[in-house]
């Protein structure tokens, strides 16, 4: 592969996946650690991702930009909180993750929408705040300066105490045969107890990212109720995951 494609891929997967590693990125590529530690200074001197230590973070997701141009695929995740919202009723308690496509979800929510809102994500905290009636809970902990939600012992023991009537959760990976997946050790131990603490899982997608995985395993698609993407419902790319039995919308 050119050095200019290894690049654009790079960009790409960071703009995917908000964060990539570099030993992941190394074998997808099939170069060496030094290879892409090397492509990822040039790519964040040019200021087109940030590196961090084994890897790198987006622009957009970092810097807490939102608006259309910045967020990658902006108009289907927009489409996916719409279709989210509808799922959310009156006096709901509702436990959700981050990710772009949950600030997204967070800003589509009716002015008059009572509900209470509990997550561990500082910027969806942020959007949820900005509705007047909704009660909304910040989950404490430790701050994954990355995903910008808080992670570690604390936030997993305050999330276990809870019953949530639904969670919405953005992910990175799904596939039928080995369900969600990620590539942060903090951040699945969290999604985990966020499923336990929840009476309905709703997974928000982009369709790029179905029938993909990441290293680390969360759950299989039996724990999953529903699962939202831009796509129409009837679209055969989601007809595996309707006869696993999960609602897809």
């Amino acid at each position: 592969m050119l050095k200019t494609d290894r690049l654009e891929y790079i960009i790409h997967q960071v703009n995917l996946h908000n964060k990539v590693l570099l030993n992941n990125l190394s074998e997808q590529l099939n170069v060496s650690n030094d290879t892409i530690r090397r492509d990822l200074q040039e790519l964040s001197d040019s200021g087109q991702i940030i590196k961090i230590h084994g890897g790198a973070i987006s622009l957009s997701f970092h810097n807490g930009s939102r608006s259309g141009k910045d967020v990658y695929a902006y108009t289907q995740k927009k489409l996916i909180a719409k279709k989210a919202v509808r799922l959310v009723t009156e006096n709901m308690f509702v436990l959700s993750g981050g990710g772009t496509t949950v600030i997204e979800m967070a800003k589509e929510l009716p002015a008059e929408l009572n509900a209470t809102f509990i997550s561990g994500s500082l910027a969806a905290l942020i959007e949820y705040c900005k509705h007047p009636l909704l009660n909304v809970i910040a989950i404490g902990d430790k701050v994954n300066k990355a995903s910008k939600i808080t992670v570690g012992p604390e936030a997993i023991s305050k999330i276990k105490e809870l019953k949530a009537d639904i969670c919405f959760m953005g992910i990175n990976a799904i596939s039928v045969e080995e369900g969600i997946s990620e590539q942060d050790w903090e951040i699945v131990q969290v999604k985990k107890a966020m499923i336990e603490a929840s009476r309905k899982l709703v997974c928000l997608t982009i369709s790029e990212k179905i029938n993909s995985r990441q290293p680390i395993p969360i759950c299989g698609v039996d724990k999953i109720d529903v699962l939202i993407t831009e796509l129409s419902a009837d679209d055969p790319k989601l007809q595996p995951y309707k006869e696993a039995g999960i609602e897809v919308i």
